[in-house]
């Protein structure tokens, strides 16, 4: 089932579940609405196929926001679900702040609410104030009295909604409210690809979810609400399988199951090392061999300590930086087959953001132009457009942080970039946003094509030396 919003908020969020509705998902799409009949007139009008009917039962929320009695409270839940029943609507019946909630006046409401018509109830644990014992214990009285499917509702505030939600379907709630990188009010709900792989992989439960879609999911919801995914997230953040101490980038290299508790594809995500004063020369060799630099064991030394000495600065070593001093180190020509020509951008008031740009790929001009919602936006997506004629390069992630204060402030922009199924770091430093950005963004491509033309120079070279191979043959036998 998917919540699509709360219908009464305002007319664009009912075209939104409309519009979401007819795209005819293999799901049951839901309103939220309060025990108010206009919020169901306006889930009647959104044609969602079920309402998340919410009743407040806790005795702070009927004496202080809702100012009145039980009984009162308990004939308006009774009366909104025979209204909503009338309608045609599926009803789930939510008690907002149950797990505060007197559990004979909770039963009650949830009693006359399935009397009334409610197909299936929800006990919400409004503030998070459940631990796992409790949770288990709690959805287990309810859902043994109760005839009806119950829904297990947490909250993060003490960071153990995951943990609740699974201790409330072992207590035998049978369904589970989550969402994606656990968003919500406060400090989130539970979150919906940490129960998921819980259930698949500890519980060995067996789910009709493409898990392999969690990390894209994840990413999308983040760019479209603005909300950015902690770095260290369980299951879909950055470092989630990510290695950078020597002790562990040795263990994953041997056997991935030392330091990995799921295959990280199983979510959609690829195993990275990444560079630090924690490293290990395994770590580091391994990157370099992904991009195709294989260093002798001199030069990954040398390489190595330069390495910990910027890691020592306390900077942070992306993978543009391992690079350029592998680059360094071995005695290589450093390859930049993007070049930027030029870069022209357009904002304003009222102006929609555009970018035109003229790019040097390795002796090609490549000229394009973008809009975007912004100047960086449209700036890096007229590079991406130029870059797309010859080769696919992905915007994987992008983070920004003002380095000084002030309106004149040095930003840096990091960003992530993926070729195929390589992913680099890079960053770029500026007073200029869109400057910056567009460092970065160049910074990271120029790794990637540099990496591609060394592999098709050693391909030509080792075909080039088979052939020479073959004509000596061909003289000895001559």
């Amino acid at each position: 089932m998917i919540e699509a919003g709360s219908a009464i908020a305002s007319e664009g969020e009912i075209a939104s579940i409309q519009m979401i509705v007819k795209e005819k998902l293999k799901a049951e799409i839901c309103s939220f609405a309060r025990i108010v009949k206009t919020d169901i007139d306006a889930v009647i009008k959104s044609e969602a196929q079920s309402i998340h009917l919410v009743v407040p039962t806790s005795e702070i929320h009927l004496k202080y926001k809702l100012k009145k009695t039980e009984e009162q409270v308990l004939q308006m839940a009774v009366d909104c679900v025979q209204y909503a029943k009338n309608h045609g609507l599926i009803v789930e019946l939510s008690a907002e702040d149950a797990t505060r909630s007197d559990m004979s006046y909770l039963k009650k409401v949830f009693s006359e609410g399935i009397n009334a018509g409610a197909d299936r109830i929800c006990a919400c644990d409004t503030v998070g104030v459940l631990t796992p014992e409790r949770s288990y214990a709690f959805y287990k009285e309810l859902s043994s009295s109760l005839k009806v499917p119950v829904s297990v509702h947490c909250h993060n505030d003490f960071g153990m909604a995951v943990a609740n939600s699974i201790a409330g379907l072992q207590g035998g709630a049978s369904q589970v409210h989550a969402t994606i990188n656990g968003i919500g009010e406060r400090a989130g709900n539970a979150s919906l690809e940490e129960i998921v792989m819980t259930l698949v992989s500890l519980y060995k439960v067996k789910l009709p979810i493409n898990t392999r879609l969690l990390y894209n999911t994840s990413r999308l919801v983040s760019r479209l609400t603005g909300v950015p995914v902690q770095m260290n997230k369980a299951i879909v953040g950055e470092n989630a399988f990510t290695h950078q101490a020597g002790i562990h980038t040795h263990g994953i290299l041997a056997n991935p199951l030392t330091y990995e508790p799921i295959n990280p594809e199983l979510v959609g995500i690829q195993r990275r090392f990444a560079a630090g004063k924690l490293s290990g020369t395994h770590g580091i060799r391994a990157f370099l061999e992904e991009l195709d630099l294989s260093p002798t064991d001199e030069q990954l030394k040398e390489i190595f300590s330069r390495v910990k000495a910027i890691g020592d600065k306390g900077k942070k070593v992306t993978d543009v930086d391992l690079y350029t001093i592998a680059e360094m180190v071995m005695g290589l020509p450093q390859l930049k087959p993007i070049k930027l020509e030029e870069l022209t951008v357009m904002t304003g008031n009222k102006i929609t953001a555009t970018a035109s740009t003229r790019i040097n790929m390795d002796g090609k001009l490549l000229t394009e132009a973008a809009t975007g919602i912004g100047p960086v936006d449209a700036a890096l997506n007229a590079i991406r457009k130029a870059i797309s004629q010859t080769t696919e390069i992905e915007l994987d992630e992008y983070n920004v942080k003002a380095i000084t204060g002030g309106t004149d402030a040095v930003v840096e922009v990091s960003v992530r970039l993926k070729k195929g199924d390589r992913l680099v770091t890079a960053t770029g430093v500026h007073g200029d946003i869109v400057t910056a950005s567009v460092e970065a963004m160049l910074s990271g491509m120029n790794i990637l094509m540099a990496s591609t033309l060394r592999n098709k120079a050693n391909n030509n070279i080792n075909n080039n030396s088979i052939h020479k191979g073959e004509k000596k043959d061909e003289k000895r036998r001559n």
